[in-house]
């Protein structure tokens, strides 16, 4: 139960307090809606609880790519529910709360990157996904950090690429693929605001402990990882590990999952530095934004709802569809 309750100004006659059971009232109008609800990992854990399909962006993709619900109610980050609106443009796109962006998305504005692209004819455009639709728009083939290696290993070794907007995971993949590719200079505040100081304290105390790190950390970071990989790589690890202690550099949404999958471990999410003070800045602000009270409200009132252009869709959709295309061997959740 998350109950809320509404009363009355002290200047009018009070009423029974109102009581609304959010779990109960979204799944009576996911229902009468005909709604499904996508939940990002980073999620808080009540939402993943409620959600029909819990994933990271691959597997989210795939799923507003194959649903037959007329509603789509996308519970993580802005530019994931236009992800479900350039894949569906007929179906009506609810997001809890239009506030919910992303800083790495913020670090690369369309027409800056426009510019960019045009700087670099000779280059293809591989994208993360965690951009704008108008970036999406700008490129050629879209990544996930679950499909990037495979998709870049399909690609012709004399082909020059720009890989946006991440440069930690653009400067991993080209490590791992043994290519050049031309970074775009973005980041992900919660991913290089880890503290490497307070991951060494963590690991001298915990020494048996598994370092595990998403690849959108700075390589500092992840010089120090056992296993590096995608939201969903990280979780298959950890459930391969029961029993086992696990120092996390990826946002702590995560752990509701792997405490799920991987009984009896024991998760520590490591702590962020700011202006020499260690605080927990680990947890995305943006993925927070959303509740159970905001995801009853949106349905309730079928707002906000994603609103694209139809040439911004048709230009973004290809290399959506293009990267779901290339990613078909690639396993699921």
């Amino acid at each position: 139960m998350h109950p809320i309750e509404t009363k009355n100004s002290p200047q009018t006659p009070q009423k029974p307090s109102i009581r609304i059971d959010y779990e109960v009232e979204i799944e009576r109008l996911r229902t009468s809606m005909n709604a499904v609800i996508l939940a990002h990992y980073y999620q808080e854990d009540d939402i993943q609880d409620l959600a029909d399909y819990v994933g990271d962006s691959l597997e989210l993709a795939r799923r507003a790519a194959e649903t037959n619900a007329d509603v789509i109610v996308f519970c993580g980050v802005k530019f994931m529910a236009e992800g479900a609106k350039i894949l569906n443009p007929e179906k009506l796109v609810l997001i809890p709360d239009l506030k919910a962006g992303c800083s790495l998305e913020d670090s690369c504005p369309p027409e800056a990157f426009r510019k960019f692209k045009e700087q670099h004819p000779d280059h293809i455009v591989v994208t993360y996904i965690n951009c704008s639709a108008e970036v999406k728009a700008l490129s050629d083939i879209i990544v996930t950090s679950s499909n990037a290696e495979a998709i870049i290993n399909q690609l012709p070794r004399e082909q020059k690429i720009i890989f946006a907007p991440d440069k930690y995971l653009g400067s991993y993949l080209n490590k791992k693929t043994g290519r050049n590719m031309l970074l775009w200079n973005g980041s992900c505040i919660v991913h290089e605001r880890f503290s490497e100081q307070e991951l060494i304290k963590l690991k001298t105390r915990h020494a048996a402990a598994h370092i595990i790190a998403h690849p959108e950390c700075p390589e500092h970071l992840l010089r120090h990882a056992g296993h590096i990989g995608s939201t969903s790589s990280l979780i298959r690890y950890a459930e391969q590990h029961p029993g086992q202690e696990f120092l996390v550099l990826t946002e702590p949404g995560i752990l509701h999952e792997m405490k799920k999958r991987s009984p009896g471990s024991i998760f520590y999410d490591v702590p962020g530095i700011s202006g020499g003070a260690c605080i927990s800045c680990n947890a995305c602000p943006y993925m927070k934004l959303n509740t159970l009270e905001k995801i009853y409200n949106c349905m309730l009132t079928r707002t906000p709802a994603l609103e694209l252009s139809p040439e911004l869709i048709s230009a973004a959709k290809k290399p959506l569809v293009r990267m779901l295309e290339m990613s078909k061997t690639i396993g699921r959740n």
